[in-house]
């Protein structure tokens, strides 16, 4: 007998992480429904890549928010100022990076909040990672479940019995080539992510920011070739 599909959220960045979730979540029988943002960032490969993947991955809809995190700025994504390049594993493991887009995951979990209620989802997936991750505080465990808890408190249909909130967040503890390894068996087709944070107009990844270092690291781990086209490449 066929389980019928639950509505969930799932946060799409385009990249690598938030498209193994959307992996997963498909394959725990969902209807899935992606959500992603146009926040001022550097470029819109991103948005793109989040498009053709939802379609791929039988989104049953895509939806894009505008909103416009460039006009307050404080983050490398969105301001001026430079992208870290070429850091060591040690630099990226330490502190918390000036690429970090302050309050970010809760403006996004917010709107993804919003649509669950309407869709009656109880399930939000979001790509979180808090192992080979870049110190970003949003990404932390005990952030998710401070989220989680404050979810539950905010809705009509959770303050009234009718549903409860999950925020799903299947990578949190795996590494970065237990993720890809994980996505491969799902039949995920990473060449579709996309997750540099200072690609060139073509498109093409930097290579050595700290996204791409991390993302590089993870194939290699993994023993699966890297399908991203950086700007260096032959």
């Amino acid at each position: 007998m066929n389980v019928p599909e639950k509505n969930a959220i799932i946060l799409s960045s385009g990249g690598l992480d938030s498209t193994t979730a959307l992996a997963i979540a498909r394959s725990e029988n969902y209807q899935c429904f992606t959500l992603s943002f146009f926040y001022g960032q550097r470029h819109r490969q991103e948005l793109q890549a989040a498009e053709k993947i939802s379609k791929i991955l039988g989104a049953a809809k895509h939806y894009v928010v505008n909103v416009d995190l460039s006009s307050i700025g404080g983050s490398a994504l969105t301001d001026d100022i430079d992208v870290p390049k070429n850091r060591s594993e040690e630099e990226i493991s330490t502190g918390i990076p000036v690429t970090y887009v302050p309050a970010r995951n809760t403006i996004f979990l917010s709107y993804a909040l919003a649509w669950a209620e309407v869709l009656e989802a109880s399930d939000i997936f979001i790509g979180v990672n808090a192992i080979d991750y870049s110190g970003y505080p949003d990404c932390r465990p005990e952030y998710i479940a401070a989220f989680e808890k404050m979810a539950n408190l905010a809705l009509k249909s959770t303050v009234e019995d009718r549903n409860a909130i999950h925020i799903r967040t299947p990578l949190l503890h795996m590494s970065k080539a237990e993720i890809i390894r994980t996505g491969i068996k799902l039949n995920v087709d990473y060449s579709l992510t996309h997750s540099c944070y200072d690609p060139d107009k073509y498109g093409k990844a930097c290579g050595t920011c700290d996204s791409c270092l991390l993302r590089k690291k993870g194939f290699a781990e993994a023993g699966v070739a890297d399908p991203t086209i950086y700007k260096d490449s032959l």
